[in-house]
C-alpha cells in the first residue's frame, strides 16, 4: 500500500498539474485574443456559451456519463459503488473542466481534479483486485495526492480527506495519505516551481484586531449559508427546465450576461484575488462597462463587490446546471477573499481608529468561506497557511474558521458536497454505525419466499397456501398485485382445521393491515426506524405505486449489518 500511495500521489500531481496548465493555456489564449480586438467584453458574452457547448458535446457523445459535482459523485462512490469509480474519470474531467474554466464558465478546477486523482487512486485498486479497504484508502490517496498537487498543499490535500471525504482517521490510513499528497506536491514543484499561489502576502496579525476577525467569520457564515443554498436552489429550477440544449441555452445566455457586466467572474476569478492582495481594487473593475466617475467613488466599490458576490453564485450555478464541468471550491476561495476585503475596507473607510490590513483580511476570508461551505474549518486554515507560505495568521485563520463553521452549523447540518447525498440517504459519515447502514441497500435484503393470497381466496384456498409455505405472514394483493393487507398465521390457526369454514369464510376475515410499509429504493435508516416504532420482525416492501414486491425481515438486516460490519472495519 505505501509502494502504491507513492504511484497514485505521482500520477495524481501529474494530473493536477496537467489541468491547472491547459486551463490558464485556454484562458491565456482566449483573454489575449479578445484584449487585442476592439469591444473586447462582445467576445466575453459569447465565451461562456461556446465553452459550455463544446463541453456538453463532449460528455454527451464521447464520456456518456455524468461528471459534474466531482467531489458528490467521490462520496456517493464511497458509500454506494465500493468505493469504485468509471475509468474514464481519469481523464475526462481535466478535459471538460477545461474547456469549461478556460472558456470563462464561473467555476473552480479544484472538484475535477479530486474526482481525476480519486479515479486513479480507485482504478488502480480495481486493477489489482484489492479489497474495499484498500480501494478506499488509495481513492482517498489520489484525492489527497489531487489538493496537494493543484495548490502544492500536502497538509491541506490529507486534512480534506478527512474532513471532506470522511475517512477513518486511523495510523494505517494517515501514512498513505502523506506519502500521497507528498509525492503531489513534489511533482508540482518539480513542474510548476516552487512559488506559492500567494506568497509574501501576509503581515504579522495585530492581536487588537481578533474582534474583527470574529466579525468576518460570522460574516462568512451568513454568505456561505447564502452561498449553500443558493447555489441548491438554482440548481432545483435548472433541473426544471427540460431539454440538454434549453438548459445549455438558458445557462449560457447568463453566464455570459454577467461576465459582461461583471468581468471578475471569469473563470475561477484567482487574478482578481491577486490584485486584491497587491492593494490594487481597481483591478476589479477592468474591463467593466461602468463609467469611470462611478469608478473612482467609495461607495460604489462596496456595491460593486457586494453584487460580485450575490451573482458568483449565481454564475457558478448556472455553469454547471447549463452543462459546464467544474467546481464550487474554487468560487468558494474567491468569494471569501471578496468577504475578506470588503469588510476590511468598510472598517477602514468608516473608522479612523482602525487600519486592518486588507490583505490580511482577504486570504482569511477565503479561509472562512471555505469553512462554512465546505464544513471543513482544517482544512481553510492549513490550506491558507500553505499557500501564503507561512503560519502567521494562524490565529486569525482558526478563529475566522471555526466562528463561521458554527454560525452555518446553527443553520444548516450539511456541506455543500453532502447535502444532496443526504437528502436521498446515500451520505457515509464518520460514525461507524451509520457509515455501515448506508452500505446497506434494501432492494439487496428483500425475500421474495413470501406467498401471496388474492383478496377474494376463501378459506380453504389459504389454508392450501399455508400448507406451501415456511412462512407465518402472507400477503394479501388485488388483481393488479397492490398490497391490501396480510394474514398472519396466528389469527388463523384455530379455524383452519375447521373444514366446514373452508368456502364460507374468506381472507378478508382474517386479514389485518400491516403495522408499517417499506416503499422500494428506501434508506435503511429509515427502514430501521419503521422497525423500531412498529415493533415488527418482517415489513413488507412495495413500489412507488403500491405494487407487492416481497418482505424484509429484521434478521436478514442484522445479518448483512454484522457480515458488513466486520468489512468495514478490517
Amino acid at each position: 500500500m505505501l509502494v502504491l500511495s507513492v504511484i497514485t500521489g505521482l500520477l495524481s500531481g501529474l494530473a493536477a498539474v496537467l489541468l491547472k496548465n491547459t486551463v490558464h493555456f485556454v484562458q491565456h489564449n482566449l483573454v489575449g485574443l479578445a484584449d487585442r480586438m476592439d469591444g473586447a467584453n462582445i467576445l466575453y458574452l459569447a465565451y461562456p456559451a461556446l465553452g459550455m457547448l463544446l463541453t456538453v458535446i463532449f460528455v454527451k457523445y464521447v464520456v456518456k456519463d455524468n461528471i459534474s459535482h466531482g467531489v458528490t459523485r467521490v462520496l456517493y462512490a464511497i458509500s454506494r459503488k465500493d468505493s469504485r469509480l468509471p475509468r474514464h474519470n481519469t481523464y475526462t474531467s481535466i478535459l471538460a473542466s477545461s474547456i469549461t474554466i478556460g472558456f470563462g464558465g464561473s467555476v473552480g478546477a479544484e472538484a475535477p481534479i479530486v474526482l481525476t486523482g480519486s479515479a486513479i487512486g480507485s482504478n488502480i485498486g480495481k486493477l489489482l483486485r484489492l479489497n474495499y479497504k484498500n480501494i478506499t484508502l488509495l481513492l482517498a490517496c489520489g484525492a489527497a495526492g489531487a489538493i496537494g498537487g493543484i495548490f502544492k498543499a500536502p497538509l491541506a490535500g490529507v486534512i480534506f480527506t478527512l474532513e471532506v471525504l470522511m475517512i477513518d482517521i486511523t495510523l494505517s490510513s494517515i501514512v498513505p495519505l502523506l506519502i500521497s499528497a507528498v509525492s503531489a506536491t513534489l511533482v508540482s514543484y518539480f513542474l510548476l516551481g516552487s512559488d506559492v499561489e500567494f506568497a509574501n502576502a501576509t503581515q504579522p496579525y495585530v492581536l487588537c484586531n481578533l474582534p474583527y476577525y470574529l466579525l468576518l467569520g460570522v460574516f462568512c457564515g451568513m454568505v456561505g449559508l447564502y452561498f449553500t443554498r443558493g447555489s441548491l436552489f438554482i440548481e432545483s429550477k435548472f433541473k426544471k427546465i427540460k431539454g440538454r440544449w434549453r438548459k445549455l441555452l438558458v445557462g449560457g445566455s447568463i453566464l455570459g450576461i454577467l461576465i459582461f457586466m461583471f468581468p471578475p467572474l471569469y473563470g475561477e476569478g484567482y487574478g482578481v484575488l491577486t490584485a486584491l492582495l497587491n492593494d490594487d481594487p481597481g483591478a476589479i473593475f477592468q474591463g467593466s462597462l461602468f463609467p469611470d466617475s462611478l469608478k473612482e467613488a467609495t461607495w460604489f466599490i462596496f456595491v460593486y463587490l457586494l453584487l460580485v458576490v450575490v451573482f458568483k453564485v449565481v454564475a457558478m450555478s448556472a455553469t454547471n446546471s447549463g452543462g459546464g464541468v467544474g467546481g464550487t471550491f474554487g468560487p468558494t476561495l474567491f468569494l471569501g477573499g471578496i468577504c475578506g476585503f470588503f469588510l476590511a475596507k468598510l472598517v477602514n473607510s468608516f473608522s479612523h481608529a482602525a487600519a486592518l490590513p486588507e490583505a490580511n483580511f482577504t486570504l482569511v476570508g477565503m479561509g472562512g468561506l471555505m469553512a462554512a461551505v465546505m464544513h471543513s474549518p482544517l482544512t481553510a486554515i492549513f490550506l491558507i497557511a500553505e499557500i501564503t507560505g507561512g503560519y502567521a495568521l494562524l490565529l486569525p485563520l482558526m478563529l475566522t474558521s471555526v466562528t463561521a463553521y458554527a454560525v452555518i452549523c446553527y443553520f444548516e447540518p450539511h456541506s455543500i458536497y453532502t447535502k444532496r447525498l443526504a437528502q436521498t440517504g446515500d451520505l457515509r459519515t464518520q460514525n461507524k454505525d451509520k457509515a455501515v447502514l448506508t452500505l446497506l441497500r434494501t432492494d439487496d435484503l428483500i425475500e421474495h419466499d413470501f406467498n401471496p393470497v388474492p383478496v377474494g381466496a376463501t378459506l380453504g384456498e389459504l389454508v392450501s397456501t399455508v400448507a406451501k409455505s415456511r412462512r407465518n405472514v402472507f400477503p394479501v394483493t388485488d388483481s393488479d398485485g397492490r398490497l391490501v393487507g396480510i394474514v398472519l398465521l396466528d389469527d388463523m390457526r384455530k379455524e383452519m382445521f375447521h373444514h366446514e369454514l373452508y368456502d364460507t369464510a374468506t381472507v378478508e376475515d382474517y386479514m389485518t393491515s400491516p403495522p408499517d410499509v417499506v416503499v422500494e429504493n428506501e434508506s435503511m435508516e429509515i427502514v430501521l426506524e419503521k422497525f423500531e416504532n412498529s415493533g415488527a420482525w418482517n415489513l413488507p416492501v412495495v413500489s412507488s405505486e403500491n405494487i407487492y414486491i416481497g418482505f424484509v425481515s429484521k434478521s436478514k438486516i442484522f445479518s448483512a449489518y454484522r457480515n458488513l460490519l466486520v468489512r468495514f472495519s478490517s
